[in-house]
């Protein structure tokens, strides 16, 4: 099998899925595009994912990038896996899905990119290369019941790695943290190019925080594997690959828009979202998206739950009047609450790695699991 992550989320559902199919499958050889997370669950990598986002970067780096494609094309060409799972990063793998349906390669496509916001013409271009469609929110499956292309909601694997056992004072003691005071999460973004863009934000933000709370505990969750790009201050707390843990004991965070917001919903913690991208990107995406919202909190409510700074609004001042808001307005902050709440009830109960790794077997046509409880 062939698995093809482009950046930091999907690598981590491409781990979560090759640990599943290594369950039921325990021989399967799995290669792929991805990083360290999905190397540790078994899977050869050809390539690294390359972590871009906006025009400008990936301009940047289309040198990178074809060399990764002709990586991907040659191996699907001359190895010929029994499958090709694309998980979003739609230009580069619609491309490589072409590659696989003229040689003859079955293709599942985990993970729709953003055809609800922008370009919809690529819902037809994806039905033609695709098998098989396994999307993470409720909403996206009616964009693809006219092309005939088999979709199903599967749930979001963000879900699977929400297993938070203990009280609040817990877990910050297991962070090394005082179980007394409040704490407050600033999450930056885990590409580098947002860690840069929100760097300085970040920096105030904490400077302004620390002055006006005394008793407020501050921590900066990261990815493994990233550094945060400035010296910040001793009382700051820097976390690498215990975001969950931290965002589980905080009483509010400002998060930078993408999968972490869902995470921060997901476990019920208010939150205000912000965002850059190059003036460039943004102008572009402007004119090219159709959605009101660009937090997938307030997009799965359908209105607005959390506040959205972008660009200019994305500033320190603002990011921090929203959170004095958050913590001091009681009714705002129990409505938003019971918001989030809300949002966990729709993922409830399913395992996508697991349903996702059925429909691979199904594709690739492997023969039945090894351990006929994984099916349970």
């Amino acid at each position: 099998m062939f698995i093809s992550a482009g950046e930091s989320s999907g690598e981590l559902y491409g781990a979560l899925l090759s640990r599943e199919i290594k369950k039921r499958w325990p021989d399967a050889l799995i290669s792929g595009i991805g990083g360290p997370r999905m190397k540790a669950e078994g899977v050869t990598l050809i390539a690294p994912m390359s972590h871009l986002i906006g025009l400008v970067e990936v301009i940047r780096h289309l040198g990178e990038i074809r060399a990764t494609f002709r990586k991907a094309e040659q191996f699907l060409t001359q190895e010929r896996p029994d499958l090709l799972v694309l998980i979003d990063y739609p230009d580069f793998n619609i491309a490589l899905a072409k590659k696989a349906k003229a040689a003859g390669i079955p293709v599942l496509y985990y993970v729709s990119p953003q055809v609800w916001a922008w370009r919809r013409g690529r819902v037809k271009k994806i039905a033609a290369v695709a098998d098989r469609m396994a999307v993470l929110f409720p909403f996206e499956a009616a964009f693809y019941e006219e092309t005939g292309l088999s979709c199903e909601f599967v749930g979001h694997p963000v879900m699977e790695t929400l297993d938070i056992r203990g009280s609040k004072e817990e877990l910050k003691r297991g962070l090394g943290l005082d179980a007394e005071k409040r704490v407050i999460s600033l999450l930056p973004g885990s590409r580098p190019g947002e860690l840069n863009r929100h760097q300085f934000i970040i920096m105030e933000l904490a400077e302004k925080i620390s002055r006006a709370f005394a008793d407020t505990q501050i921590v900066l969750p990261l990815a493994s594997g990233t550094e945060f790009p400035a010296n910040l201050p001793e009382h700051v707390r820097i976390f690498h690959g215990r975001t969950t843990e931290a965002l589980a004991c905080s009483d509010a965070a400002a998060v930078a828009s993408g999968t972490a917001t869902l995470e921060t919903a997901l476990l019920a913690v208010p939150m205000v979202v912000f965002y850059r991208v190059s003036p460039v990107t943004f102008h572009i995406a402007k004119l090219l998206t159709s959605v009101q919202f660009i937090s997938l909190v307030n997009l799965l409510s359908g209105k607005e739950v959390v506040k959205e700074l972008l660009q200019r609004d994305a500033s320190a001042v603002m990011i921090f009047s929203e959170l004095k808001k958050i913590l001091y307005d009681r009714v705002y902050r129990n409505n938003m609450i019971s918001n989030l709440r809300k949002i966990r009830e729709t993922f409830q109960g399913m395992n996508p790695s697991a349903r996702v790794a059925a429909l691979a077997g199904e594709l690739a046509r492997w023969d039945a699991p090894c351990n006929s409880t994984a099916l349970r």
